[in-house]
């Protein structure tokens, strides 16, 4: 086996639609699709010469689990010679097909497609074409055989506790990979990966530089993605980057914004109309805005000395009287019936993010169980802070590297608790911002949309509900850190 496999695969399906006179694709045994064959056109792709549902398979590079159902119905995974499809409109399939199936010691391994108009090709074409597919079924096999699916055992290596079990772990992962093993690698981890269902989970084949993939907990009910990368150089991380971005999309592709998998951007049968499997809208919730809130609520409102002192407060500087219609830093005007400084206006229930966390390279595979700690931690970031995301650097996460490995209960310092209560998220926002502006009043002030007098009144507050000095360093230390580390 050469070391371009995909090379291969497209030099063999040129052939074979050079012999049949047509272009021609080939899919993996799971509909994915791996090479395809040039059409004749000038300019843009002339539409008649698809259908729908090969035009989703060249564009998404794979079907949907309902179109493979249907065609499987046909018998091609039994299949030995060709076997002729006719057209189905209904079922999104216009244009009658040919399927060569793809074999390799009996056992069916993809499937090169024709798209074919009475008469079609001869039957001395297709006897032609035939012959090419047991070339294609060996290139198939080694790449099986080279460990092109090792979710087993790279799952196996992850979650091994330390100790002669993750030893014992990577010692066959080490057999699989062969000399690869030796190589330079990073991980990548893309969660929450928003569905369960085996048909949406990628083939390592269809991710560029990929060596093995496998799905991971997310979470108490969620899941992610572990994906191991080749790499050239520790200085060019783009194979990881473009992993992960092809990654994100299909993840993208399978959420489908929360709408059913329908017809509508997936034709197919009837059956095709279906809810994206498991998982679909669960997983960790949606991270919070700047500044931790979550939602909008009145969080004065319990505390009824807060706001009149508040209100007095800002009665005495300059202009106060408006503040509860300042624009904010960001251009935002707050709304006439809230006070300056809340997060926006909720917009009802919404999937949460997709982001990718990348480790930084390792040689060899005795670091994975640390890199998939980089990468997770990366991904976490870029859920606690948007703007780490969508594709955060375990490199690039700065305070997250050290908050990432705190336990859970950590944002629960004492001193730092009472002002987490939902009661006090307003403060906890403010304090926030505070101490991401450096302790600048002027700038706070701006960013939140208040009066200095306000935010000097919300900051006494904070001191007086902690017992910190935010005058203190290393009071100001926990109180950041507290805040930070409860997003995650």
């Amino acid at each position: 086996m050469t070391s371009d496999p995909k090379g291969e695969y497209q030099e063999l399906v040129d052939e074979i639609s050079e012999l049949l006179g047509a272009p021609a694709t080939l899919e993996n045994r799971d509909f994915e699709l791996i090479a395809f064959g040039a059409y004749d056109s000038e300019g843009e792709l002339d539409a008649s010469a698809l259908d729908p549902v090969r035009a989703r398979s060249i564009l998404t590079r794979r079907s949907t689990s309902a179109v493979r159902t249907w065609f499987e119905g046909f018998g091609i995974a039994r299949a030995t010679a060709p076997v002729r499809i006719p057209p189905t409109p209904e079922a999104g399939v216009y244009r009658g097909r040919v399927c060569l199936p793809v074999r390799h010691r009996g056992v069916v391994l993809g499937y090169v497609w024709l798209l074919s108009d009475d008469p079609g090709p001869t039957d001395q074409q297709l006897s032609a074409a035939m012959e090419v597919t047991p070339r294609i079924g060996a290139l198939l096999a080694d790449e099986a055989q080279a460990g092109a699916d090792l979710s087993r055992e790279l799952r196996a290596v992850l979650t091994a506790e330390s100790g002669w079990q993750r030893d014992m772990a990577l010692a066959e992962f080490h057999t699989e990979l062969g000399a690869r093993g030796e190589g330079l690698h990073t991980m990548v981890c893309v969660a929450p990966w928003p569905s369960s269902h085996p048909d949406d989970a990628p083939s390592v084949r269809t991710i560029p530089s990929a060596t093995a993939v496998c799905a991971l907990p997310w979470g108490p009910t969620a899941q992610s993605l572990a994906l191991l990368v080749r790499l050239r150089s520790p200085e060019v991380l783009t194979p990881a980057t473009t992993a992960a971005a092809r990654l994100l999309e299909r993840a993208e592709g399978v959420r489908g914004s929360g709408r059913p998998r329908s017809s509508t951007s997936e034709p197919g049968p009837a059956a095709a109309h279906r809810q994206t499997g498991g998982t679909q809208g669960r997983g960790p919730a949606r991270p919070p805005d700047k500044g931790g809130q979550g939602q909008d609520i009145d969080t004065e409102t319990p505390q009824p000395p807060d706001r009149p002192g508040e209100a007095e407060a800002a009665r005495a500087g300059d202009g106060a009287a408006g503040a509860g219609r300042t624009t904010g830093a960001a251009g935002r005007t707050e709304g006439a019936g809230r006070p300056a400084g809340h997060a926006p206006e909720p917009r009802g229930p919404r999937p949460g993010p997709v982001v990718a966390g990348i480790a930084v390279p390792h040689s060899g595979l005795a670091d994975l169980a640390t890199a998939w700690q980089e990468a997770s931690a990366a991904a976490r970031a870029a859920l606690a802070e948007p703007r780490l995301g969508p594709v955060a650097h375990w490199s690039s996460i700065g305070p997250y590297r050290l908050l990432t490995t705190l336990p859970p209960t950590a944002s629960h310092d004492p001193a730092v608790r009472p002002l987490l209560a939902p009661s006090h998220r307003e403060l906890a926002h403010t304090a926030e911002v505070f101490l991401d502006c450096a302790g600048q009043a002027g700038r706070t002030a701006a960013e939140l949309g208040i009066h200095r007098q306000t935010l000097y009144y919300r900051l006494s507050r904070v001191e007086q509900l902690t017992g910190l000095d935010l005058d203190d360093g290393e009071d100001r230390l926990l109180l950041h850190m507290g805040l930070k580390a409860r997003r995650l």
